[in-house]
């Protein structure tokens, strides 16, 4: 399978870090009940949080098992998850790391389940579920979260006037465009590993929004982040997307989970 890994860059979210929580769609609680059910977790389990960011399918996850580790290589989005996870008692059980897929080794397991929220893609996929099959029970999974929005609804007409702007402002910075060999979908990379058994599951709702937290998301992404654009470029995006966007009220969102086990 050719499709080289977008370049290891630990600190690429370091300004992007402030916005993500606020700006970022969160996740359904029905879709971490669900992959809580179907992965069998229990309370004597110990997850991975892969890529953890500020840390929400960590705090989202850590209610349901003994312990918690959440692992990033940026300080900034570290420091950010244990702010949020603060005087939380359900995130007592959170144990924070730094590190990114390439410090994976078993003496950091074992794990029932590894959990990754808009981070695989950032990884060398192949070599990460080669590291991970020395560290997940053999009852255990992989479960990869992301969001998207469905397409052709009124309600979310204004994403291409917003994407427009982005990427005029990207200037190819987009990650699948730094990724050589072409972009291979994560689904090959999972059926070539140990982990086969794919099974998908989403949640669709309709959720509001205003101009403010999509200022927030644009900021929180790594291609049009404060330290990616600059000073003046920064303050020139967030001027158009308050202009275009005014009057944006809703949206809606699909937050899906695609997981992983063994055959």
């Amino acid at each position: 399978m050719v499709a080289a890994p977008i370049p290891f860059e630990p600190d690429r979210f370091r300004t992007a870090a402030a916005h993500y929580e606020e700006g970022r769609v969160p996740y359904a609680p029905a879709l971490i009940a669900r992959v809580t059910k179907v992965t069998g977790l229990a309370k004597h389990h110990r997850v991975l949080d892969l890529g953890c960011g500020p840390g929400p399918l960590a705090r989202a996850f850590a209610p349901f098992v003994a312990e918690m580790v959440a692992m990033d290589p940026s300080a900034d989005m570290l420091a950010a998850a244990r702010a949020l996870a603060a005087g939380d008692a359900q995130a007592a059980n959170i144990r924070f790391v730094a590190g990114s897929s390439y410090d994976l080794a078993p003496e950091l397991g074992p794990f029932h389940l590894v959990v990754m929220g808009r981070s695989f893609h950032w990884m060398d996929r192949a070599d990460t579920l080669r590291r991970l099959d020395g560290m997940i029970d053999p009852a255990g999974a992989v479960a990869l979260f992301w969001d998207s929005a469905p397409a052709l609804l009124p309600a979310n007409a204004w994403r291409a006037t917003w994407q427009e702007i982005r990427e005029r402002y990207e200037a190819g910075d987009r990650p699948r465009r730094q990724a050589g060999g072409g972009w291979i979908n994560h689904e090959a990379f999972l059926l070539a590993s140990p982990f086969c058994r794919l099974e998908r599951f989403g949640v669709v709702e309709r959720r509001t929004v205003d101009v403010e937290t999509l200022v927030k998301r644009t900021l929180s992404m790594s291609s049009t982040s404060p330290s990616k654009l600059g000073e003046k470029r920064t303050a020139a995006i967030v001027a158009e997307i308050r202009t275009a966007l005014a009057d944006i009220r809703e949206e809606v969102v699909e937050t899906s989970a695609l997981v992983a086990g063994r055959r």
